[in-house]
């Protein structure tokens, strides 16, 4: 079957992943291939410093500044910002570009997607241009509060975010590696990859400070839960802190409603609901990054629990992989509605 110059039809993809050495970018060819997404070309990009760094044998990395986007339907941007910010736009007058980057989340014309939240705003999506990915722990949070909100109504958000060195690359995670072997020989932390020690550590700054005392990462969960879920004027309290934990961020989660719910039905309604594994205190289970890592497909909440203090509200506990679930996984099933709708 011979690809068509846009994804529509039955036809298979040709598709390109841009930051193919990151992290993201191996998780998303994996995922590629293990949802067995069709494909007549699959293209791995990244920048020319970058061209050894293949997440595989049988698949070469070439510069994407000798790419011809006309041979794409569907391009993945997994690497840094300044690669989308210079090749998506001109990228997406070929083809579908998921940008999983910061560079167009706050754009009005561009669409914020979370698969298991708001397909929606794909329904009447052209047979090209541009989606952006929230980041990984707005992934995670709008994934759980979507149901509830839904259900109830959402007044206020109080949010923790325990984040892992992964969020901050494939250099960040061997920083990690390199203090602990260091500090559990008796030398001394580094402290390079986040300006102070992580091992054995956490700093309750993740990004940059900004002038109101909040760091961009924050500004970035509260500003993107609300479009994701549809609230412009939801009240969300973050805190992002980051812990010494490869693959998995964790989050704590109190959430005041506008209506009365029972903690009964919230259960049964996270049970049913797309993308969530609900783990509940009666079979002693709790989700943790270090034991879920391996099951990346699912954003998992534990600890649920009426908050004795207020009513209309919940306490829980979140976490999910942020390469894969939150990532990979994300962009991949964004791809597939929008080839599904298009067929």
């Amino acid at each position: 079957m011979s690809a068509s110059p846009h994804p529509g039809g039955t036809a298979p993809l040709r598709i390109a992943v841009v930051g193919v050495s990151s992290l993201i970018g191996a998780a998303l060819v994996e995922e590629l291939r293990a949802r067995k997404v069709p494909s007549t070309e699959l293209h791995a990009l990244d920048e020319e410093r970058n061209l050894g760094k293949a997440p595989s044998e049988e698949l070469p990395v070439s510069d994407i500044a000798a790419f011809d986007f006309s041979r794409a339907d569907l391009v993945f941007f997994c690497g840094r910002a300044a690669l989308a910010e210079r090749y998506a736009e001109a990228a997406a007058a070929h083809a579908w570009v998921i940008d999983g980057s910061a560079t167009f989340r706050a754009r009005a014309d561009v669409p914020l997607v979370v698969a298991d939240v708001n397909a929606g705003v794909l329904a009447d999506f052209p047979a090209r241009g541009l989606i952006a990915l929230p980041g990984s722990a707005s992934v995670a949070l709008a994934t759980a509060l979507g149901p509830l909100a839904r259900l109830a109504g959402l007044e206020r958000v109080e949010v923790a975010t325990y984040q892992s060195v992964s969020g901050s690359g494939r250099s960040a995670m061997d920083e990690l590696a390199g203090e602990t072997v260091a500090m559990l020989s008796g030398k001394k932390a580094r402290g390079r990859a986040f300006g102070r020690q992580i091992a054995f550590n956490v700093i309750p700054q993740v990004d940059v400070l900004e002038a109101n005392g909040a760091t961009s990462e924050e500004r970035r969960l509260w500003e993107e839960t609300r479009r994701v879920l549809e609230l412009p004027d939801l009240a969300v309290n973050a805190t992002a802190v980051r812990v010494p934990v490869f693959f998995g961020h964790g989050l704590a989660v109190h959430a005041r409603f506008e209506r009365p719910l029972e903690l009964s039905v919230a259960t049964a309604v996270l049970q049913r609901a797309s993308g969530i594994c609900l783990m509940e205190a009666q079979t002693g289970e709790i989700p943790t990054p270090a034991t879920l890592a391996t099951a990346p497909d699912q954003v998992y909440v534990g600890r649920l629990r009426a908050d004795l203090t207020r009513d209309r509200a919940l306490n829980f506990w979140i976490v999910a992989d942020n390469v894969r679930k939150c990532a990979a996984h994300n962009a991949v099933s964004v791809a597939q509605i929008l080839v599904n709708r298009h067929r």
